[in-house]
């Protein structure tokens, strides 16, 4: 379905498949909110493969992108290779967001309304 926009190798396929059989605890709760419509009947995939990269939770429907954010993330080189992901996937048209995974363990409703703000939802 995302070969209609960027060309993505065989092994970044594998790997995102491996991936999805893994997970750390943030993004396996997440995932439990955002499975199966449950978030404003929104599809959401999980470790989905696009160029060379592997985006954490895809929404097709709204073009966007949840990243989820480890402790690695704060040091200077993962923010510079982050800040090239951004852009790589907004010249795709993509919204981004970005979560630690500190705050969706501490306060996934906290989250979730901040997902559905971003995307400008009405309350159900």
């Amino acid at each position: 379905m995302l070969r209609r926009y960027v060309t993505t190798s065989k092994e970044t396929v594998v790997f995102a498949r491996q991936l999805r059989t893994s997970g750390n605890p943030a993004e396996k709760f997440l995932w439990s909110k955002l499975r199966r419509k449950q978030f404003f009947g929104l599809r959401f995939r999980r470790q989905v493969p696009f160029g060379t990269y592997i985006l954490d939770f895809f929404c097709i429907e709204k073009r966007f992108v949840i990243e989820i954010d480890g402790d690695s993330h704060y040091q200077d080189d993962a923010q510079e290779n982050d800040i090239k992901r951004d852009a790589y996937l907004a010249q795709h048209s993509l919204k981004i967001l970005r979560v630690g995974h500190k705050e969706i363990l501490r306060n996934i409703d906290g989250v979730l309304e901040y997902i559905q703000i971003f995307l400008g939802l009405e309350h159900e």
